[in-house]
This record gives structure tokens, C-alpha cells and sequence, in this order.
């Protein structure tokens, strides 16, 4: 192990939950929430506030909401998050060629072998610059841990968190790594912590008292000797700047088990599909193909056939998941699927007869996986998702919150400018299309997008009435999976339906509703009069009940949105 902290370890704090504040102003110190929306789904990332209320990632997403119902829940944007990573990861290979990423929003680096630091106050100097170069960069913040070694390095990042920097100096790691449990070191998890505790270790000094030959006996030879090292300080590991892929897979999980067997084998085609784009993407190919089942009883059966050489041809690849298929009963329903090829490959056997041909069909073990919801393309009936990237041709860019009854509502506001207003609109509105995400930090050498209507001949006019806008009438509901119901308004969606739920935590301060509607007799609005932003609702737009106004409470008054008096609606 070297004589200098030169390792770097960077991992960017809450990463996906901070793009998505980033992106939207009106996050901005809120729970958000993001990964599959779904029943079944899991959460990929919870921001700093979520985790006030106990939400992880890998959680079950239900179980999020329960902890935290004010929370956003988002679906990811891997594109952006893809997008900001390669950035990121631009500027650790400024720092030095070998960099090894571990995944979007963490890598380790050696500073060493690029002349960036040779001891601990250079190596200090250049975490410093890169956290900064990371700000002004991305918008976002790291936490940097440097270390003699790449274990060490990993756990002074997690002490840095969030937004820190943290050295260890050499000769200091025994007695730092001493009192803390053993969970902290990498290779223990809940079932080996479980296991040293029932032995009567639960620290790390405990771990390396124990002696190598009872670790060897409590956990075996490979691991026992790996944790005996990493106790006393000792991680020869060397920093490895590529990485080569082992496989390449997709899986989805399903809201609700499916049942009928013709369905299966069209969702393993369209898996089989999906793998291919992604192989040929890679510029890959793989010999042995994978089909993985999880059956409504969570067991989880894993297929696979090797073929006479790689392909990407997807026919081929097609025909093998189907016939793994074929030796799986799905019968009481299944709740997973997954299609992978391995044995990865640049080249390609072009004997098509050869690749039907089968060596072996063998069992291999189920790996563990846990797969946030990806992005889909927009569909054809006008799918909006929560989080959702969009533009108006009035109104500029924006993001969704949340859709249902055939209505979708719209935050419109940019990473650079101050949180924007709610409005609603029918689902198939043509003025709203989807659009690409905008990045984080502005490009000075550009002026900033403006939001709004484009005629400047409306600056200082009341906003537009629906019928003016051509949008329904304001109903802010949120469909179950997205965040609109989260961020909670009393509504009324147009056709005489009230909808009661939570506060709207995540609005400006300020009255929350579309068009910043105000009521006579409040501070600054005479009685009688209509103040310059009020919206005049025709009668053939108004729900079949009396008009309500709603208002942001105070802070300590009741979390629903109150009507005020006269309104006709109960409190």
C-alpha cells in the first residue's frame, strides 16, 4: 500500500434526486423521490430531505410513500443523468488516465499516475478543485474521500457526505477504521454482519482481534482472509481504468403477474429485442443466451443456451429465449422478465444454421438485480409521465407533474429561472409536445430560454382565461404513479368531481393555483374589483358548482387547501 493519499473515491450525493432539483426550481429543498412508480416498483435515489423520513434506495416505492406521501416521486431520465456523468467523469480524467467508474455518479481515481498529487496536501488541493470544477460544471455537488488505498478512500467519501471532503493520513487508518462496525467494510452485508454479531464481533477492532484462522472458520477461506486484510488497513487493489463487460441484459417487472402464456412469450421476444439494440450498440455480440423468470412466488428460475459462435442477429437470439421458454412453467403467473446474452464478443459468426444449433442448455444462478423504470419513448395515446420533460408552444419548457382524467398538469420553469406556474391541459393537447431535458448551467454565450406566451404585446396583461389559451379547465389531478396527487391540491376536475388530498409542498410561496387567481377583500385587492392577475372563467368552462378559491396555508394551519368564505364549500 503506498505512502501518500493520492486515491481519489468521488460519489455524487443523492445524484439522481439532484439533477432532478436541479432541473426544476420548485424541488429545491423538497423530498423527491425517484426510480419505478409503479406497484412493484423500487426507489433508485432519495434526496437528503426524503431520507429525513427513512426512505433508501432499493426500498419498496410503496413503502416510500408511506414514510414520506409529501414527497415528488419522479421517473429517471437516464438520458440526463448519462449526459451529466460523462461530464463528470470528464474532469476526473483531467485529473489522471487512470480512472475506474464504478457507475453514473462514482469512480475511483489514481492521482498518482497522473502527476495531479504526490502527497497529502497536493492530493488535498486536488479534491478541492474538483468538487468546484464539478459545481460550476454540472450545478451539482460530490463527496471526495482521499485515502493510501482504494477501501479507505471509499468509506472517507461516505464520511464526507454530503458536499465534503475527507483525507486520511497514513499511519491514522487502524485507529480510524477501529470503533466503526463492520458493516463499514466493503464485502459485509446484513446476512455476513448477522453472522459476526451472533460470533460476538460487531466492530472492526473486534473483526481484526478475531484472528485469521476464526475468521477463516466463521466465513471461509476467501472471504474470512479478505476481511482479516481489510481490518487492519491492507487493500493492495490497483486502480483499473476499464472494465470489461461481462453481459448485456434488460428485465422488466410488471404491475400485475402475468398469466397468459402467449403474452409471456411476446414480452421475451420484445426483451430479446430490446438486448439486441443495446449488444449491437456496444458493438458486441455473445454466444450464450439467458432467459430469467420470477414466478408469483418469487422464485426465480434462470435458463441458459450456448450457441456455436456469437451473434447479434435478433431472429437468432429470438428463437433461443423461446425455446428457454419452453422449459419454464408459468402457470401460477409471472411477475419478471429478463433476456441477457453473455460470452461477449467484436465479432459475429455469420453461419446462421450454426448459431441454431445448440451446445448445452445449463442452470446458472439467479444474480441479484434491482432496476429502476427506464424512460419509453412517448406513446402513441399520449402517455405523460411525472418528471416528465415538455414544451408548449405558448408557454415554453416544462416539466410534468402529473396526469389522470384526461388532463395532464404542467410546471413551466427552467433550471435557470425562478419556480414556475401550474397550468393543465387536455392529455391530446397539440400545443404540447415532449421535449429533450435543458441543461443544468446556463451557456452565457446564449440568452436564457424565456418562459411564457411569446407576443411581448401581453407583458403586465392578466393571464389568459382557458378558452383564451385554448387548455381545459384547471383541475391539477395527478394520476396515482405520479406526483400530482403528492403535491396535493382541493380540485375540481370540470365535470362536478372533487378530489381532497395533501398540502402542495412544492408550489412557490404565494396562492397555489393556476393563474395565481386572487380574491377580493385580501390585502392589496378592493372589494368588488378584480385584481390585474385575476382569470375570469366563462360560465361554459365553470364546474357545476359555486366558484372556490384556494389558498396556501400558513405554516401550522391545517395541511389541506382551505376555501375561503363564501366560497360555498366547506372548510
Amino acid at each position: 500500500m503506498r505512502n501518500a493519499p493520492t486515491i481519489l473515491h468521488l460519489d455524487m450525493d443523492a445524484f439522481f434526486a439532484a439533477v432532478e432539483q436541479a432541473s426544476k426550481p420548485s424541488l429545491r429543498g423538497k423530498a423527491v423521490v425517484v426510480g419505478g412508480l409503479g406497484p412493484r416498483g423500487v426507489v433508485a435515489t432519495a434526496s437528503y430531505e426524503a431520507r429525513v423520513f427513512g426512505v433508501h434506495s432499493a426500498m419498496p416505492m410503496a413503502q416510500a410513500r408511506r414514510l414520506a406521501p409529501n414527497a415528488a416521486y419522479l421517473v429517471p431520465r437516464f438520458t440526463l443523468y448519462r449526459a451529466i456523468s460523462e461530464q463528470v467523469m470528464a474532469l476526473l480524467r483531467e485529473l489522471s488516465p487512470l480512472v475506474e467508474p464504478l457507475s453514473l455518479d462514482e469512480a475511483f481515481v489514481d492521482l498518482e499516475a497522473g502527476g495531479a498529487a504526490w502527497d497529502a496536501e497536493s492530493a488535498r488541493r486536488a479534491g478541492q478543485k474538483l468538487r468546484a470544477d464539478i459545481r460550476a460544471v454540472t450545478g451539482l455537488t460530490g463527496s471526495v474521500g482521499l485515502a493510501a488505498s482504494k477501501m479507505l478512500a471509499k468509506i472517507a467519501s461516505e464520511q464526507a457526505k454530503p458536499d465534503g471532503l475527507v483525507l486520511i493520513e497514513p499511519g491514522t487508518e487502524r485507529d480510524m477504521l477501529a470503533p466503526m462496525p463492520v458493516r463499514t467494510l466493503p464485502g459485509v452485508g446484513p446476512a455476513t454482519g448477522d453472522h459476526l454479531r451472533r460470533a460476538g464481533i460487531t466492530t472492526v477492532r473486534e473483526l481484526a482481534e478475531a484472528g485469521e484462522d476464526e475468521l477463516v472458520r466463521l466465513l471461509g477461506k476467501a472471504h474470512g482472509q479478505a476481511l482479516y486484510a481489510m481490518a487492519h488497513a491492507r487493500d493492495e487493489r490497483p486502480v483499473v481504468a476499464e472494465r470489461e463487460a461481462k453481459s448485456v441484459s434488460v428485465e422488466d417487472t410488471y404491475d400485475v403477474d402475468i398469466h397468459d402464456r402467449l403474452r409471456v412469450g411476446l414480452e421475451v421476444q420484445r426483451l430479446a429485442d430490446r438486448c439486441v439494440r443495446r449488444l449491437r450498440g456496444a458493438g458486441l455480440s455473445g454466444r450464450t443466451i439467458v432467459l430469467k423468470v420470477r414466478r408469483y412466488d418469487f422464485s426465480t428460475l434462470t435458463r441458459s443456451e450456448t450457441l456455436r459462435g456469437p451473434t447479434d442477429d435478433p431472429a437468432v437470439i429470438r428463437e433461443a429465449a423461446a425455446r428457454l421458454l419452453d422449459s419454464v412453467d408459468t402457470t401460477g403467473g409471472v411477475r419478471l422478465l429478463g433476456v441477457g446474452v453473455s460470452g461477449l464478443a467484436d465479432y459475429t459468426q455469420e453461419d446462421l444454421f450454426a448459431q441454431a444449433m445448440p451446445v448445452r442448455v445449463a442452470e446458472e444462478p439467479e444474480e441479484a438485480a434491482v432496476e429502476a423504470e427506464a424512460e419509453q419513448p412517448e406513446a402513441a395515446e399520449r402517455h405523460w409521465r411525472a418528471g416528465q420533460d415538455v414544451r408548449h408552444v405558448e408557454y415554453g419548457p416544462g416539466w410534468v407533474q402529473g396526469s389522470g382524467l384526461g388532463r395532464v398538469t404542467v410546471r413551466f420553469e427552467t433550471p435557470q429561472s425562478q419556480p414556475g406556474r401550474v397550468r393543465t391541459f387536455f392529455v391530446d393537447d397539440p400545443a404540447l409536445s415532449s421535449a429533450d431535458p435543458l441543461p443544468l448551467v446556463a451557456d452565457l454565450s446564449h440568452p436564457p430560454t424565456r418562459l411564457g406566451p411569446p407576443d411581448s404585446a401581453r407583458h403586465g396583461a392578466p393571464p389568459r382565461t382557458p378558452v383564451e389559451a385554448g387548455v381545459g379547465v384547471e383541475s391539477g389531478v395527478g394520476e396515482e404513479t405520479g406526483v400530482g396527487k403528492e403535491f396535493g391540491v382541493r380540485v375540481e376536475s370540470g365535470v362536478g368531481e372533487e378530489y381532497d388530498v395533501r398540502e402542495e409542498s412544492l408550489a412557490p410561496d404565494g396562492v397555489c393555483v393556476s393563474d395565481q387567481a386572487r380574491v377580493p377583500g385580501e390585502a392589496g385587492v378592493p372589494d368588488g374589483a378584480r385584481a390585474p392577475d385575476e382569470v375570469p372563467v366563462p360560465e361554459d368552462v365553470r364546474a357545476p358548482q359555486a366558484p372556490v378559491f384556494r389558498k396556501k396555508p400558513a405554516i401550522g394551519e391545517n395541511a389541506l387547501f382551505r376555501e375561503l368564505p363564501g366560497s360555498g364549500q366547506r372548510p
